[in-house]
């Protein structure tokens, strides 16, 4: 990418949300996960001295300045551009989505994961994905799909669309220093907005058409994902699935190329309808008509606002996007402090073709919700932002 890639047209005139405000979640961020994250991707894989004391000096430095990539860094010019704003600031006085894609950057340069050697190309969360891709959570996960083909056909189609959405619970980053189980969650709470009948009339009316599914986390989240997948291509509802997933490792548990034939390989071992739905989305990857794309994009720091060409391409072709997850939320609409009754279909109108978000909320950024639910949720004094334990279905 260029920077001509990341010329935005107009952006948002509303304030980007950054690190410096003393208990905000973005702040603990910096004083609490990433520290803790980078002890676990330590004590995760065999990594030798050198690698073991460049995490530690990444540990160190997000405490100060931001510091540009070393000079044997592939990419260091391209991230010189792009932090050109940033560079020399303090990491929690910059935008908090800038500085979050920036860190994982130098976290893939300190496990050596660019460098010519044995750690080139070794995911450094590989060994979190797969202890949840193996898990007793997602057995059971998997059992619960024999019970659904009994079911009338739209008690299907929310049965599928609720354990993709909530699904994004799994988020391995989220749970390094979660406060609570993230199962812990209580299923009769209502979402914050909830647009799942617009969702799924849009996707009748285009029927079959090609559906992108930007997908978001790695393992258990993306098992769902390609459940909800194959349900769209066996039900009609689309006639092609286009896959986004990230080039690269990235926040923890994002979903790489590896990670979908890791759970498409999950699925087919599994018994019952969980592999025959494996069988048919394998058959699908090899007849074209699931596709995995990795945009070099979705790793860089920007919203969607500054998408080159081809990508909007993708989306303008579909029938329907659908974001899934906190980051794509973040990146659709702006990681920004937006009013949160601001209309969705007002914070997206950029996008190039019908968008769907289905969100856990764990961060602060949010639009579409209801004056009446905001006054609820608020007078409660719980932080429902940033918890997990809320979610919503969003259209435009």
């Amino acid at each position: 990418m260029t920077n001509r890639d990341v010329e935005a047209p107009a952006l948002p005139d509303v304030p980007q949300i950054l690190s410096n405000v003393p208990g905000s979640l973005p702040w603990g961020v910096w004083r609490e996960r990433h520290p803790a994250l980078i002890a676990k991707v330590a004590a995760g894989l065999p990594y030798p001295p050198d690698r073991r004391r460049a995490l530690d000096e990444l540990a160190e430095e997000i405490t100060g300045p931001v510091r540009p990539l070393p000079a044997d860094a592939h990419d260091r010019d391209l991230w010189a551009e792009w932090g050109r704003e940033y560079l020399g600031a303090h990491w929690q006085d910059v935008p908090f989505l800038w500085a979050e894609s920036y860190f994982y950057r130098k976290l893939l340069h300190a496990v050596g994961y660019f460098a010519d050697g044995p750690w080139r190309g070794v995911d450094p969360f590989e060994p979190f994905k797969t202890a949840e891709l193996l898990g007793g959570a997602l057995e059971s996960d998997l059992a619960a799909l024999d019970p659904l083909a009994a079911l009338p056909d739209a008690e299907q189609d929310a049965a599928l669309l609720t354990a993709s959405l909530w699904g994004n619970r799994a988020d391995l980053g989220f749970q390094v220093t979660a406060r609570r189980d993230p199962d812990e969650r209580d299923p009769s709470t209502p979402l914050v907005a909830d647009q799942s009948a617009r969702l799924w009339t849009l996707l009748e009316e285009a029927a079959p058409a090609g559906v992108c599914l930007v997908v978001d986390n790695a393992a258990r989240e993306l098992v769902p994902d390609l459940l909800l997948a194959d349900h769209l291509l066996a039900t009609g509802r689309a006639a092609t699935v286009l896959l986004h997933v990230k080039p690269t490792p990235y926040f923890v548990s994002d979903a790489t190329p590896a990670d979908v034939t890791a759970a498409l390989r999950r699925l087919v071992a599994a018994s019952g309808a969980a592999g025959e739905a494996g069988r048919r989305l394998w058959q699908g990857v090899v007849d074209g008509v699931v596709a995995i794309r990795a945009h070099p994009f979705s790793c860089a720091p920007w919203s969607y606002h500054h998408m080159p060409a081809d990508l909007a391409e993708d989306f303008a072709a579909a029938s329907l996007t659908i974001m899934k997850g906190d980051l794509n939320y973040r990146r659709l609409v702006g990681d920004r402090w937006w009013p949160p009754t601001t209309p969705f279909a007002a914070a997206t109108d950029y996008f190039p073709g019908p968008v769907a978000a289905l969100r856990t909320l764990k961060s602060d950024v949010v639009v579409g919700v209801p004056d009446e639910v905001l006054t609820h949720l608020d007078a409660d004094g719980e932080p429902w932002r940033t918890t997990g334990t809320h979610a919503l279905v969003q259209v435009r």
